[in-house]
């Protein structure tokens, strides 16, 4: 049986690809479970250095969650206990690792989301962004109604989560909710060099930058340019003690 997602260490990038092409790679609960080894397979894995995620097929990147497993769970609890023992958006978010989204085609629901867990979004011109749960009459439960409003104005969020219209990626660039947009024949080369180009800086320093650029998000300006001059120190104590070390070599 093919795997639901694809996993390719090359170099120190990891390529980590939603395989379900025929359903518009929407997230089944086999495919969840995938994702959370390849994710845990970043973490640990110490010559990866930058992930990209992407999915199979020209249709699209995922179209979100899969309906056809919905109320097939023994029950609700036994559901929401699932998806706490493996908290995929949670093991996500806490990767010190850069993760960059190649986003074509639908980007939906928990396909939206899932990209909105990284930190670089790349989308190609015929990208499509959405948040359809409302219409299904509940809401996005991948952490959506919070990680849309921290990464685009809160007022398009507002829009998307409530009317569920999906918008384009140029709409989507102006309003900060993705950071570049190519054509879709450039949009892999596009991911892979920005990843080299990240693999190549030192990976405390990234990681460094991602704790406190997210850490401080919830914090007053005070403590917040506290917690980046803490970090800044420390990373300089740690630069100095290797230049040191390299010199008594």
């Amino acid at each position: 049986m093919e795997s639901l997602v694809l996993y390719d260490k090359r170099d120190s990038v990891a390529w980590i690809t939603l395989n379900r092409p025929r359903a518009l790679n929407a997230v089944n609960m086999a495919m969840r479970d995938e994702l959370w080894e390849a994710f845990l397979a970043v973490r640990d894995d110490p010559d990866v250095r930058v992930a990209v995620i992407t999915g199979a097929g020209e249709r699209a990147f995922s179209a979100g969650a899969d309906v056809t497993e919905f109320g097939t769970a023994p029950s609700y609890i036994a559901a929401r206990r699932s998806r706490q023992e493996r908290d995929l958006w949670g093991l996500m978010l806490s990767l010190n690792k850069p993760l960059i989204a190649a986003i074509h085609g639908y980007a939906l629901g928990a396909g939206c989301e899932m990209s909105l867990c990284c930190d670089i979004r790349i989308a190609a011109e015929d990208a499509r962004l959405g948040l359809p749960e409302t219409t299904l009459g509940y809401i996005p439960s991948a952490g959506g109604t919070q990680t849309f409003p921290r990464h685009a104005l809160p007022g398009l969020a507002l829009d998307v989560i409530l009317t569920a219209e999906p918008i384009d990626a140029a709409r989507a660039l102006e309003a900060g909710l993705v950071q570049r947009v190519v054509p879709r024949e450039q949009l892999l080369p596009e991911a892979e060099a920005l990843a080299h180009a990240l693999a190549e800086r030192p990976a405390v320093a990234l990681s460094a930058a991602k704790r406190a650029a997210y850490g401080g998000l919830d914090l007053t300006t005070e403590d917040a340019l506290a917690l980046g001059d803490r970090l800044s120190t420390l990373l300089l104590r740690t630069a100095g003690r290797e230049a040191i070390a390299g010199l008594c070599a």
